[in-house]
């Protein structure tokens, strides 16, 4: 083959790409006029049975022209992603499940997290007043009308600011929480509010573009029924609702939080302390690597007064962390005594616990580090 006859070819591939661009702007265009068709009926953002048959089909379109396993479902996840930010930015206007009269209260609102929420309430056609440690003499007015009030500030002032709030209101109005802890905050609601208290957790940070697929876990504790609306609302903008009790969701947090933040923070204090060549440590490292000095970094790239927060937020963190580390000198025995048959024992019988979650995992996660190499500079 000559040069000649490779550049041809190069040139059919860019005249194929130049046409795919196409179809995908054409995509995009008939998910915005689908997303305008939603936002006036019941429809969520996010429909996960449409999603599993877009999935499927395209896979099986795949295999039928011999496409290679995978390649067409990773290019669909990537077109979907978009079409759920596109869905979320320019239509997230769902209709309103409050059918009665009530504004929202955002104490707190100003923050990262009560920006987002006042934007998708606002866009549902809700009237939403926001305020912080300064705006408490204009809050009796905004609880006038209010009947969803939400407190959105560090843990260690929200039970003083229920407090210093349950004065002002009324028992109709539906008291909420968006702490990363669940006992104490919705016992303080319950202590100082008569009406329906519903605590909230969401399960992201306030960088997120979309609600769709991100969880919101909510403790409905008094007149369940009373903010079913206020879920629903959730729904309606594609968060997926997970509903425990305040003691389940506290046990979880300690683990999926708390420990996990304190060893990301404990690595990353680590590292600084002996202070390898970071970029060299880059350069050198394995796709899985990479992606855990990512998280690192992601860590250290936000505010520190979030993660001491929800890490210090309870003995019961302080005990599960002192397991944690005690639990890293039984560990460090093997490497001391060279106990390869100990390492081995104890290897198995965690992934005898994982079960079968290791093979999915290990699967799911190679396809994470192979688009990870993919974006490699």
């Amino acid at each position: 083959m000559s040069i000649k006859e490779l550049e041809q070819t190069r040139e059919q591939i860019d005249e194929i790409d130049a046409k795919l661009v196409s179809l995908l702007k054409q995509r995009l265009d008939l998910v915005a006029k689908a997303a305008e068709i939603k936002k006036d009926t019941d429809y969520p953002a996010f429909d996960k049975t449409r999603e599993s048959y877009v999935l499927q089909r395209g896979e099986s379109l795949a295999k039928e022209s011999s496409v290679p396993e995978g390649l067409v479902t990773d290019i669909l996840r990537r077109v979907l992603r978009e079409s759920y930010r596109l869905n979320s930015n320019t239509s997230f206007s769902y209709p309103r499940t409050l059918k009665t009269p009530g504004d929202v209260v955002i104490v707190g609102g100003n923050g990262g997290m009560g920006r987002i929420f006042a934007s998708y309430f606002e866009n549902s056609g809700y009237k939403v007043f926001s305020f912080g440690h300064r705006g408490w003499d204009k809050a009796p007015e905004y609880l006038k009308t209010a009947k969803i009030v939400i407190v959105s500030v560090p843990i260690d002032i929200t039970v003083d600011v229920i407090k210093q709030l349950s004065p002002l209101l009324r028992e109709d109005q539906i008291l909420c929480d968006f702490t990363s802890v669940k006992g104490p905050i919705v016992d303080a609601m319950m202590k100082y509010h008569k009406g329906p208290v519903l605590g909230l957790h969401p399960m992201f940070g306030p960088d997120v573009k979309s609600l769709i697929k991100q969880v919101v876990v909510t403790v409905p504790q008094r007149d369940e029924s009373a903010s079913a609306f206020l879920v629903e609302q959730l729904r309606l903008w594609g968060a997926q609702i997970c509903k425990c009790n305040a003691l389940e969701h506290d046990r979880a947090m300690s683990i999926i939080q708390a420990l996990r933040h304190f060893s990301t923070f404990s690595y990353g204090n680590f590292l600084k302390t002996i202070s390898p060549d970071l970029n060299k440590l880059i350069a050198l490292s394995s796709p899985i690597y990479r992606l855990e000095l990512m998280m690192v970094g992601r860590l250290f790239a936000q505010d520190p007064r979030l993660y001491s927060d929800i890490i210090m937020s309870s003995e019961d963190n302080l005990r599960l962390i002192e397991a944690f580390v005690e639990s890293l000198r039984q560990d460090l025995e093997y490497v001391k005594n060279r106990d390869y048959e100990g390492f081995t024992k104890a290897f198995l019988n965690v992934r005898e616990y994982f079960s079968d979650f290791a093979q999915v995992a290990f699967k799911e996660s190679g396809s994470i580090l192979a688009k990870l190499q993919d974006e490699r500079s």
